[in-house]
C-alpha cells in the first residue's frame, strides 16, 4: 500500500507519516525495490495503536518509549506495564476533572431559572449601573 493510500485511509498526512516513522513513533516501514515505503496491514496496526494513544492523551515520549520497547529483542513486557498504568492514571485523573466540570454544568443547567440566571441577572444590573455612574 503507497503512503498516499494509507494517509487516505487514516487520515493521517503524508508529512506526518514519513515524521511519524523518522522519530520511532511508528516502526521502520518496508520499502520496495524502487526504495517507496510499502505499507502492509500491519502497519496500519500500529498506525492506529499510536492514534488511539495520542488520543488517550499520551506523550510523544511514552509513544515512542512503548514502541521501541515492544519491538526490542529484550523481553519489555514489565516496563510496557508501566507505561500503560501511567497513561491510564493520567487518563483517570483528566476523568475526574472532566466530571467534576460536569457536575457543576449540571447543577447550573438544574437550578438555572431559580438561581443561575437571577444571579447573573443581578450581577449584569450592578455592571449596567456601575458603568452609568462613571459616564
Amino acid at each position: 500500500m503507497t503512503i498516499k493510500e494509507v494517509s487516505e485511509r487514516t487520515g493521517i498526512s503524508i508529512d506526518n507519516l514519513r515524521y511519524y516513522e523518522r522519530i520511532g513513533l511508528i516502526p521502520p516501514i518496508p520499502r520496495n525495490k524502487s526504495g517507496i515505503r510499502d505499507y502492509d496491514e500491519i502497519a496500519i496496526h500500529w498506525i492506529t495503536f499510536v492514534l488511539k494513544f495520542k488520543k488517550a492523551g499520551a506523550s510523544l515520549e511514552a509513544i515512542i518509549e512503548y514502541i521501541k520497547l515492544a519491538t526490542s529483542d529484550q523481553d519489555s513486557k514489565e516496563a510496557r506495564r508501566a507505561i500503560l498504568f501511567e497513561i491510564q492514571e493520567d487518563l483517570h485523573n483528566r476523568i475526574d476533572k472532566l466530571t467534576a466540570c460536569l457536575e457543576m454544568i449540571d447543577y447550573k443547567i438544574e437550578n438555572f431559572d431559580n438561581l443561575c440566571d437571577p444571579i447573573t441577572q443581578t450581577m449584569i444590573e450592578e455592571w449596567k449601573s456601575k458603568k452609568e455612574r462613571r459616564e
